[in-house]
């Protein structure tokens, strides 16, 4: 069967699959299988284990036609987790919408590198304050609580819809009691002191966007991507408030852009914030996150 944003009037649910992991194939797509097993479930209502015990039934002319529409929107190079409108973070499904990033494997770099540090201070078991500075979809903040069972935090951001996004992922993750969500700039509203202050700054210098993938350029927010001249506006403004806002012993964690640690590193240092451990790396071998704190 050809695929394109169209199907047969009655495949069946394996032999749309295929086709359309085929017709993801030929355009380039990097997890054509993996997408397509995702928008044929999603379009069906059924889970992986559905999909696989109905995979020998005929599809329907409007099931067939919900497959080609998602098939579309996928060729249109939309990320899957916008089509279907949530992603997995640190093992917790988070629901999106159009002021918010898609979370990605990268940032978990963020979430590891904070519990190392609390384990190194001997903390995470405490009623520690928590701060996530330009929350998005709430991922950083929420993954962090639902690691960390007596902490409270604060998530910010400049976007009410980001916000909005994040409060009903703290509602469905049952932690809305433990998370509270403000607009403003970065750490602009909060006083502090806190234990551990996270973030995801935009970090892609403006005149590099053009040239990103269009899953990214197209479908992530402007305000969530754009760093500035160089990438590095959110990175300034999180070293002027971040020494009022840790406590004594508090850590701050930051996702870097590729290529940012040295110059990131001399922002924090010039704020009196100096490295604890050593930086993350991704899986691509990627330095991805840093942890500073003051000195002692």
């Amino acid at each position: 069967m050809t695929m394109t944003a169209t199907l047969d009037p009655r495949p069946s649910v394996a032999l749309a699959r295929r086709a359309l992991a085929s017709s993801f194939r030929r355009r380039g797509l990097g997890t054509p299988e993996l997408d397509a097993r995702l928008l044929v479930a999603h379009a069906l209502g059924l889970d992986h284990a559905a999909l696989v015990a109905q995979a020998a039934r005929a599809l329907s002319a409007g099931e067939s036609a919900a497959i080609a529409a998602l098939a579309a929107r996928r060729l249109a190079r939309e990320p899957v987790a916008r089509i279907v409108g949530v992603k997995e973070f640190w093992d917790l499904s988070f629901s999106l919408n159009g002021a918010t990033l898609v979370p990605r494997p990268e940032t978990e770099t963020v979430v590891e590198a904070a519990l190392d540090a609390l384990d190194r201070s001997q903390v995470r078991d405490g009623a520690l304050a928590l701060a996530d500075l330009g929350t998005g979809s709430g991922a950083l903040l929420l993954a962090l609580l639902s690691e960390l069972p007596k902490a409270r935090g604060f998530g910010t951001d400049v976007s009410p819809q980001a916000l909005h996004c994040a409060r009903e992922n703290a509602i469905a993750l049952g932690l809305a009691e433990r998370a509270c969500f403000l607009a403003c700039d970065y750490g602009a509203a909060l006083k502090g002191p806190f234990d551990l202050i996270v973030s995801n700054p935009p970090y892609v210098a403006r005149r590099d966007i053009a040239a990103l993938a269009p899953e990214v350029r197209v479908f992530d927010p402007a305000l969530a991507l754009d760093g500035g001249p160089d990438g590095l506006d959110g990175y300034r403004a999180i070293a002027a408030s971040a020494p009022q806002l840790l406590s004594r012993k508090g850590v701050l964690v930051l996702e870097l852009g590729i290529g940012q640690l040295d110059e990131v590193e001399r922002l924090l240092a010039a704020a009196g914030l100096l490295p604890i451990g050593s930086p993350r790396h991704d899986l691509l071998g990627i330095v991805r996150s840093l942890a500073v704190t003051r000195p002692p």
